[in-house]
């Protein structure tokens, strides 16, 4: 059974689709550097433009990575992320979710009344 698609196996995704081929020359077929490409595999986030390239390179929506379901691609959508690293509370990080979810969910009522 394959993997979910995830932020957070993304990196492993890479290693695997990569299999034996080198660091360099995959590097080079996405279009990212070489050290890129490795701080991906070891679980860091890319930036914006290479997460693009390399789900184009993974053949993947990069919707379905960040858990937006296309059924809603046309609401307006709030979105935050985390860095894997702990850096707060599960408690301030739901509180912050509770925060966004409220404020898209007033601008969407906002949407449909004008």
């Amino acid at each position: 059974m394959s993997e979910p698609v995830s932020l957070k196996s993304l990196g492993r995704m890479v290693a695997k689709k990569r299999g034996k081929v080198g660091i360099r020359a995959t590097a080079r077929a996405i279009g990212l550097s070489p050290a890129t490409l490795s701080r991906v595999e070891n679980g860091q986030l890319p930036d914006l433009a290479n997460f693009r390239k390399l789900c184009e390179w993974l053949e993947i929506d990069p919707a379905a990575v960040l858990g937006f379901d296309p059924e809603n691609r046309d609401r307006p959508i709030a979105a935050v992320h985390f860095r894997s690293r702990q850096t707060m509370r599960e408690e301030t990080a739901v509180a912050l979710q509770d925060l966004i979810l409220a404020a898209q969910k007033m601008l969407a009522e906002e949407a449909e009344s004008d």
